[in-house]
């Protein structure tokens, strides 16, 4: 019976999948299908576990199946990462006039991702003190003591890899083990290496002109080649997104939720104060907050529903370039940097109110300025090289946490809806990167209005 139950869960969602592609047919526009996908996996996520609960073999079965879909097309965007960050820095520092510019470049871009860091980190203080939340309020259960035990198991490997340690990590020592993105650092490591490889280009430009000719077409060409690429896995967005959400509604702990809906309200508070900042920042460079919503949306719905911040670069770098208007070395490098330093949900927001809740359990004032100042300061610190994957918030949390003497057992009490946090958060992780790409390319003053202004961009580029 069991088989046969999945196999009628999986027909739906092959229907599912038909009536998409029929309103690809029809010409529905590109974010209107995203929608779709998003609605119709949030009810067949629903059905599934009304019908069958959460725990059933039916029901994880299904996942199983569902997550060809879902999961297959995540592996499809991490399999291009790696060649696209590579090839575009590459590119876009060849195309460059002075290397100036590239300085320039990263500075504004690691400035703003850290210092929309610390900012999140004070709303995520202000959200937790205002919903009056604390650990201790809060029964642990034994899936919650497994977690905290698990947690200071993790902390002792974190406390063992010093400041200096994790900024090492960032150089590359071997770049084709950071092509198999074997660590959480890799992404970083790539970018030092292209940007590396780049800069050779023009020095080589300088003295064999023909040489860096050869060379710059071969890039070119590649450019081209992997684009083509993104743009063919692009086309798939809704399918994965409707699996995605589905799988994530089937599975989602309902007593969890209800268990820790006021921490649960706190946090999404707080992200969407902090979606408030970055939409007031593209205010203030002289750009419509509404047009940069009306742009970015089919990217943090990605975002939302794969809780991969690296996972959705090919998507976030595309929107930049494409549908906002960012130049395309801006846009390369801040969709790479943003997806494991500066990140404004896990690094921020997290930790903070992590750290304000667990406070109080061991005598300390959460709200005193000799508090929230280094909190705020360490926060910024260790954003750097938080993995843009599941998982990277709770390293965010343990540096942070242990910097403080804090313990770190307690962060255990969150298991039950980590999911449905991370959604938040990862979706706000990658609006910071673009936000920081955008402003970015205002500033260098390469930024294009017209394509920003350009209602249809989205869907000239991908020509669906």
């Amino acid at each position: 019976m069991i088989g046969l139950f999945v196999s009628i869960n999986s027909i739906v969602l092959l229907g599912l999948i038909a009536l998409l592609i029929w309103m690809q047919k029809k010409h529905f526009s590109f974010t209107k299908r995203v929608f779709t996908g998003l609605g119709l996996g949030i009810i067949l996520g629903a059905i599934l576990q009304a019908i069958y609960g959460a725990e059933s073999e039916v029901l994880t079965t299904t996942t199983a199946w569902y997550g060809i879909v879902g999961s297959g097309y995540i592996k499809l965007l991490m399999m291009i990462v790696i060649p696209l960050v590579m090839v575009s820095i590459i590119q876009s520092i060849i195309n460059l006039e002075k290397t100036s510019q590239l300085g320039k470049m990263s500075g504004w871009i690691i400035g703003i991702l850290i210092g929309t860091t610390m900012i999140a980190a004070l709303i995520g203080v202000g959200t937790a003190s205002v919903f009056n939340l604390s650990a201790d309020q809060i029964n642990m259960g034994e899936a919650e003591s497994e977690r905290g035990s698990v947690l200071e198991t993790t902390l002792s490997e974190v406390e063992e890899q010093t400041t200096p340690d994790r900024i090492l990590s960032f150089i590359p020592s071997n770049v084709f083990l950071d092509m198999t993105g074997e660590r959480p650092t890799s992404v970083i490591a790539i970018v030092i290496f292209s940007m590396i490889v780049g800069i050779a280009v023009l020095g080589v430009r300088r003295k064999s002109p023909e040489q860096a000719e050869f060379f710059t077409k071969i890039v070119n060409s590649v450019y081209a080649i992997v684009m083509r690429i993104v743009t063919l896995i692009l086309r798939l967005t809704p399918f994965g997104i409707l699996a995605l959400m589905a799988n994530t509604v089937a599975g989602t702990s309902v007593a969890g939720i209800l268990q820790m809906g006021k921490f649960v309200l706190a946090s999404y508070v707080a992200i969407f104060l902090m979606f408030i900042v970055h939409f007031i920042l593209v205010s203030l460079f002289g750009l419509n907050p509404l047009r940069f919503i009306q742009k970015v949306i089919p990217v943090l719905l990605f975002a939302f529903t794969s809780r991969s911040s690296a996972g959705t670069i090919p998507l976030n770098i595309n929107a930049q370039k494409n549908a906002l208007g960012v130049d395309q070395g801006v846009a390369n490098m801040a969709a790479s940097f943003g997806a494991t330093m500066g990140q404004n949900g896990c690094a921020g927001i997290y930790p903070a109110m992590l750290a304000v809740m667990i406070a109080p359990t061991v005598g300390i004032d959460p709200l005193t300025f000799s508090f929230i100042l280094p909190l705020v300061l360490i926060i910024g610190i260790s954003s750097f090289g938080i993995a843009g994957v599941g998982g990277g918030a709770t390293f965010a949390a343990l540096i942070v946490l242990s910097s403080l003497n804090l313990p770190v057992a307690l962060a255990g009490i969150l298991i039950s809806v980590e999911a449905l946090i991370d959604m938040g958060r990862t979706a706000l992780n990658v609006n910071g990167s673009m936000v920081a790409g955008t402003l970015t390319s205002k500033a260098l003053d390469n930024f294009d209005d017209d394509v920003f202004n350009d209602r249809e961009a989205v869907e000239k580029n991908i020509a669906i």
